[in-house]
């Protein structure tokens, strides 16, 4: 009696303080789990398949620990075998779960944050559009925060893919069977006197469209608008939509229009990573 309380445990392992040290060296991880993911990450950088003792000196392993991990990931479809060269490669349950997390996101929701910032940096009017089926389809647009803007007749693009900034962005990036069935299903429609209406002329701005990163709209699909567009890519590499920057002809020029191409560039290749597309690429053709 009066005398205090002493507790059971010595100072050194007190819960308080054996928290504190194990929240000093950070969180815990399981050595089995980061040697699983350590072997995925190496099936992933490799340009082939891969044999077991490849992998295990890879990633330092002896060969019994690593066949007995490469067994678990198999069993789960993450990564495969092929029986003939015993070699082994990423499986689809890698590719399942990709697909899985894109389909979280919606292209509008993730692109709005970029459209208003590509809104404020250029003043102009801006447009967010995909390819559903074949036809070119408006998802979102903000208008010019100056006082002279131009209009859009988006219920009118369905069918100018090839008249468009956003068409031209999607079309350049596609097969040249899939631009066929779309210029076929649509025909090359003239807008206005400026519009490409033949199909070799049309395969050359495509052609420039890769080659220069971003496409071009000089008043194809209305008289006195210009549009400059690029492509979104999502995690590898096909695209999924395209933005674009619409301004009066009269401002369409110098200056203004070089930082017009480099923000939408820089726009598409913002969005285009929210997809897992770190950066999107020109090749020249």
């Amino acid at each position: 009696m009066g005398q205090e309380a002493q507790t059971d445990a010595p100072a050194s392992v007190r819960p308080a303080d054996a928290f504190a040290a194990s929240a000093a060296k950070g969180p815990r991880t399981v050595q089995s789990v980061a040697r699983a993911l350590e072997l995925l990450e190496i099936l992933g950088e490799a340009n082939g398949e891969m044999s077991l003792n490849e992998l295990a000196t890879k990633a330092g392993l002896n060969a019994s620990t690593c066949h007995h991990l490469l067994a678990t990931l198999a069993q789960r479809h993450f990564i495969g075998q092929t029986p003939r060269t015993r070699g082994y490669f990423l499986g689809p349950r890698l590719t399942e779960l990709s697909d899985s997390r894109l389909k979280q996101f919606n292209l509008l929701d993730e692109a709005m944050p970029e459209l208003r910032r590509l809104n404020e940096l250029t003043l102009e009017s801006v447009h967010l559009a995909v390819m559903q089926g074949l036809a070119l389809v408006t998802l979102g647009k903000l208008e010019s925060r100056l006082p002279i803007r131009v209009g859009s007749d988006d219920a009118g693009k369905s069918d100018a893919a090839h008249a468009t900034a956003t068409g031209k962005a999607i079309l350049a990036w596609l097969p040249e069977a899939e631009i066929a069935r779309v210029i076929a299903h649509g025909g090359l429609k003239r807008f206005t006197a400026k519009t490409i209406s033949t199909i070799s002329d049309l395969m050359e701005d495509l052609r420039l469209v890769r080659r220069n990163g971003f496409s071009m709209d000089n008043e194809e699909f209305q008289p006195g608008v210009i549009c400059v567009g690029a492509a979104i890519r999502d995690h590898s590499g096909a695209v999924i939509g395209s933005i674009s920057c619409s301004m009066p002809s009269m401002r369409a020029e110098g200056e203004h229009l070089e930082q017009v191409k480099a923000q939408v560039k820089q726009c598409a290749s913002a969005i285009s990573a929210r997809f897992g597309n770190p950066k999107e690429g020109v090749q020249p053709t």
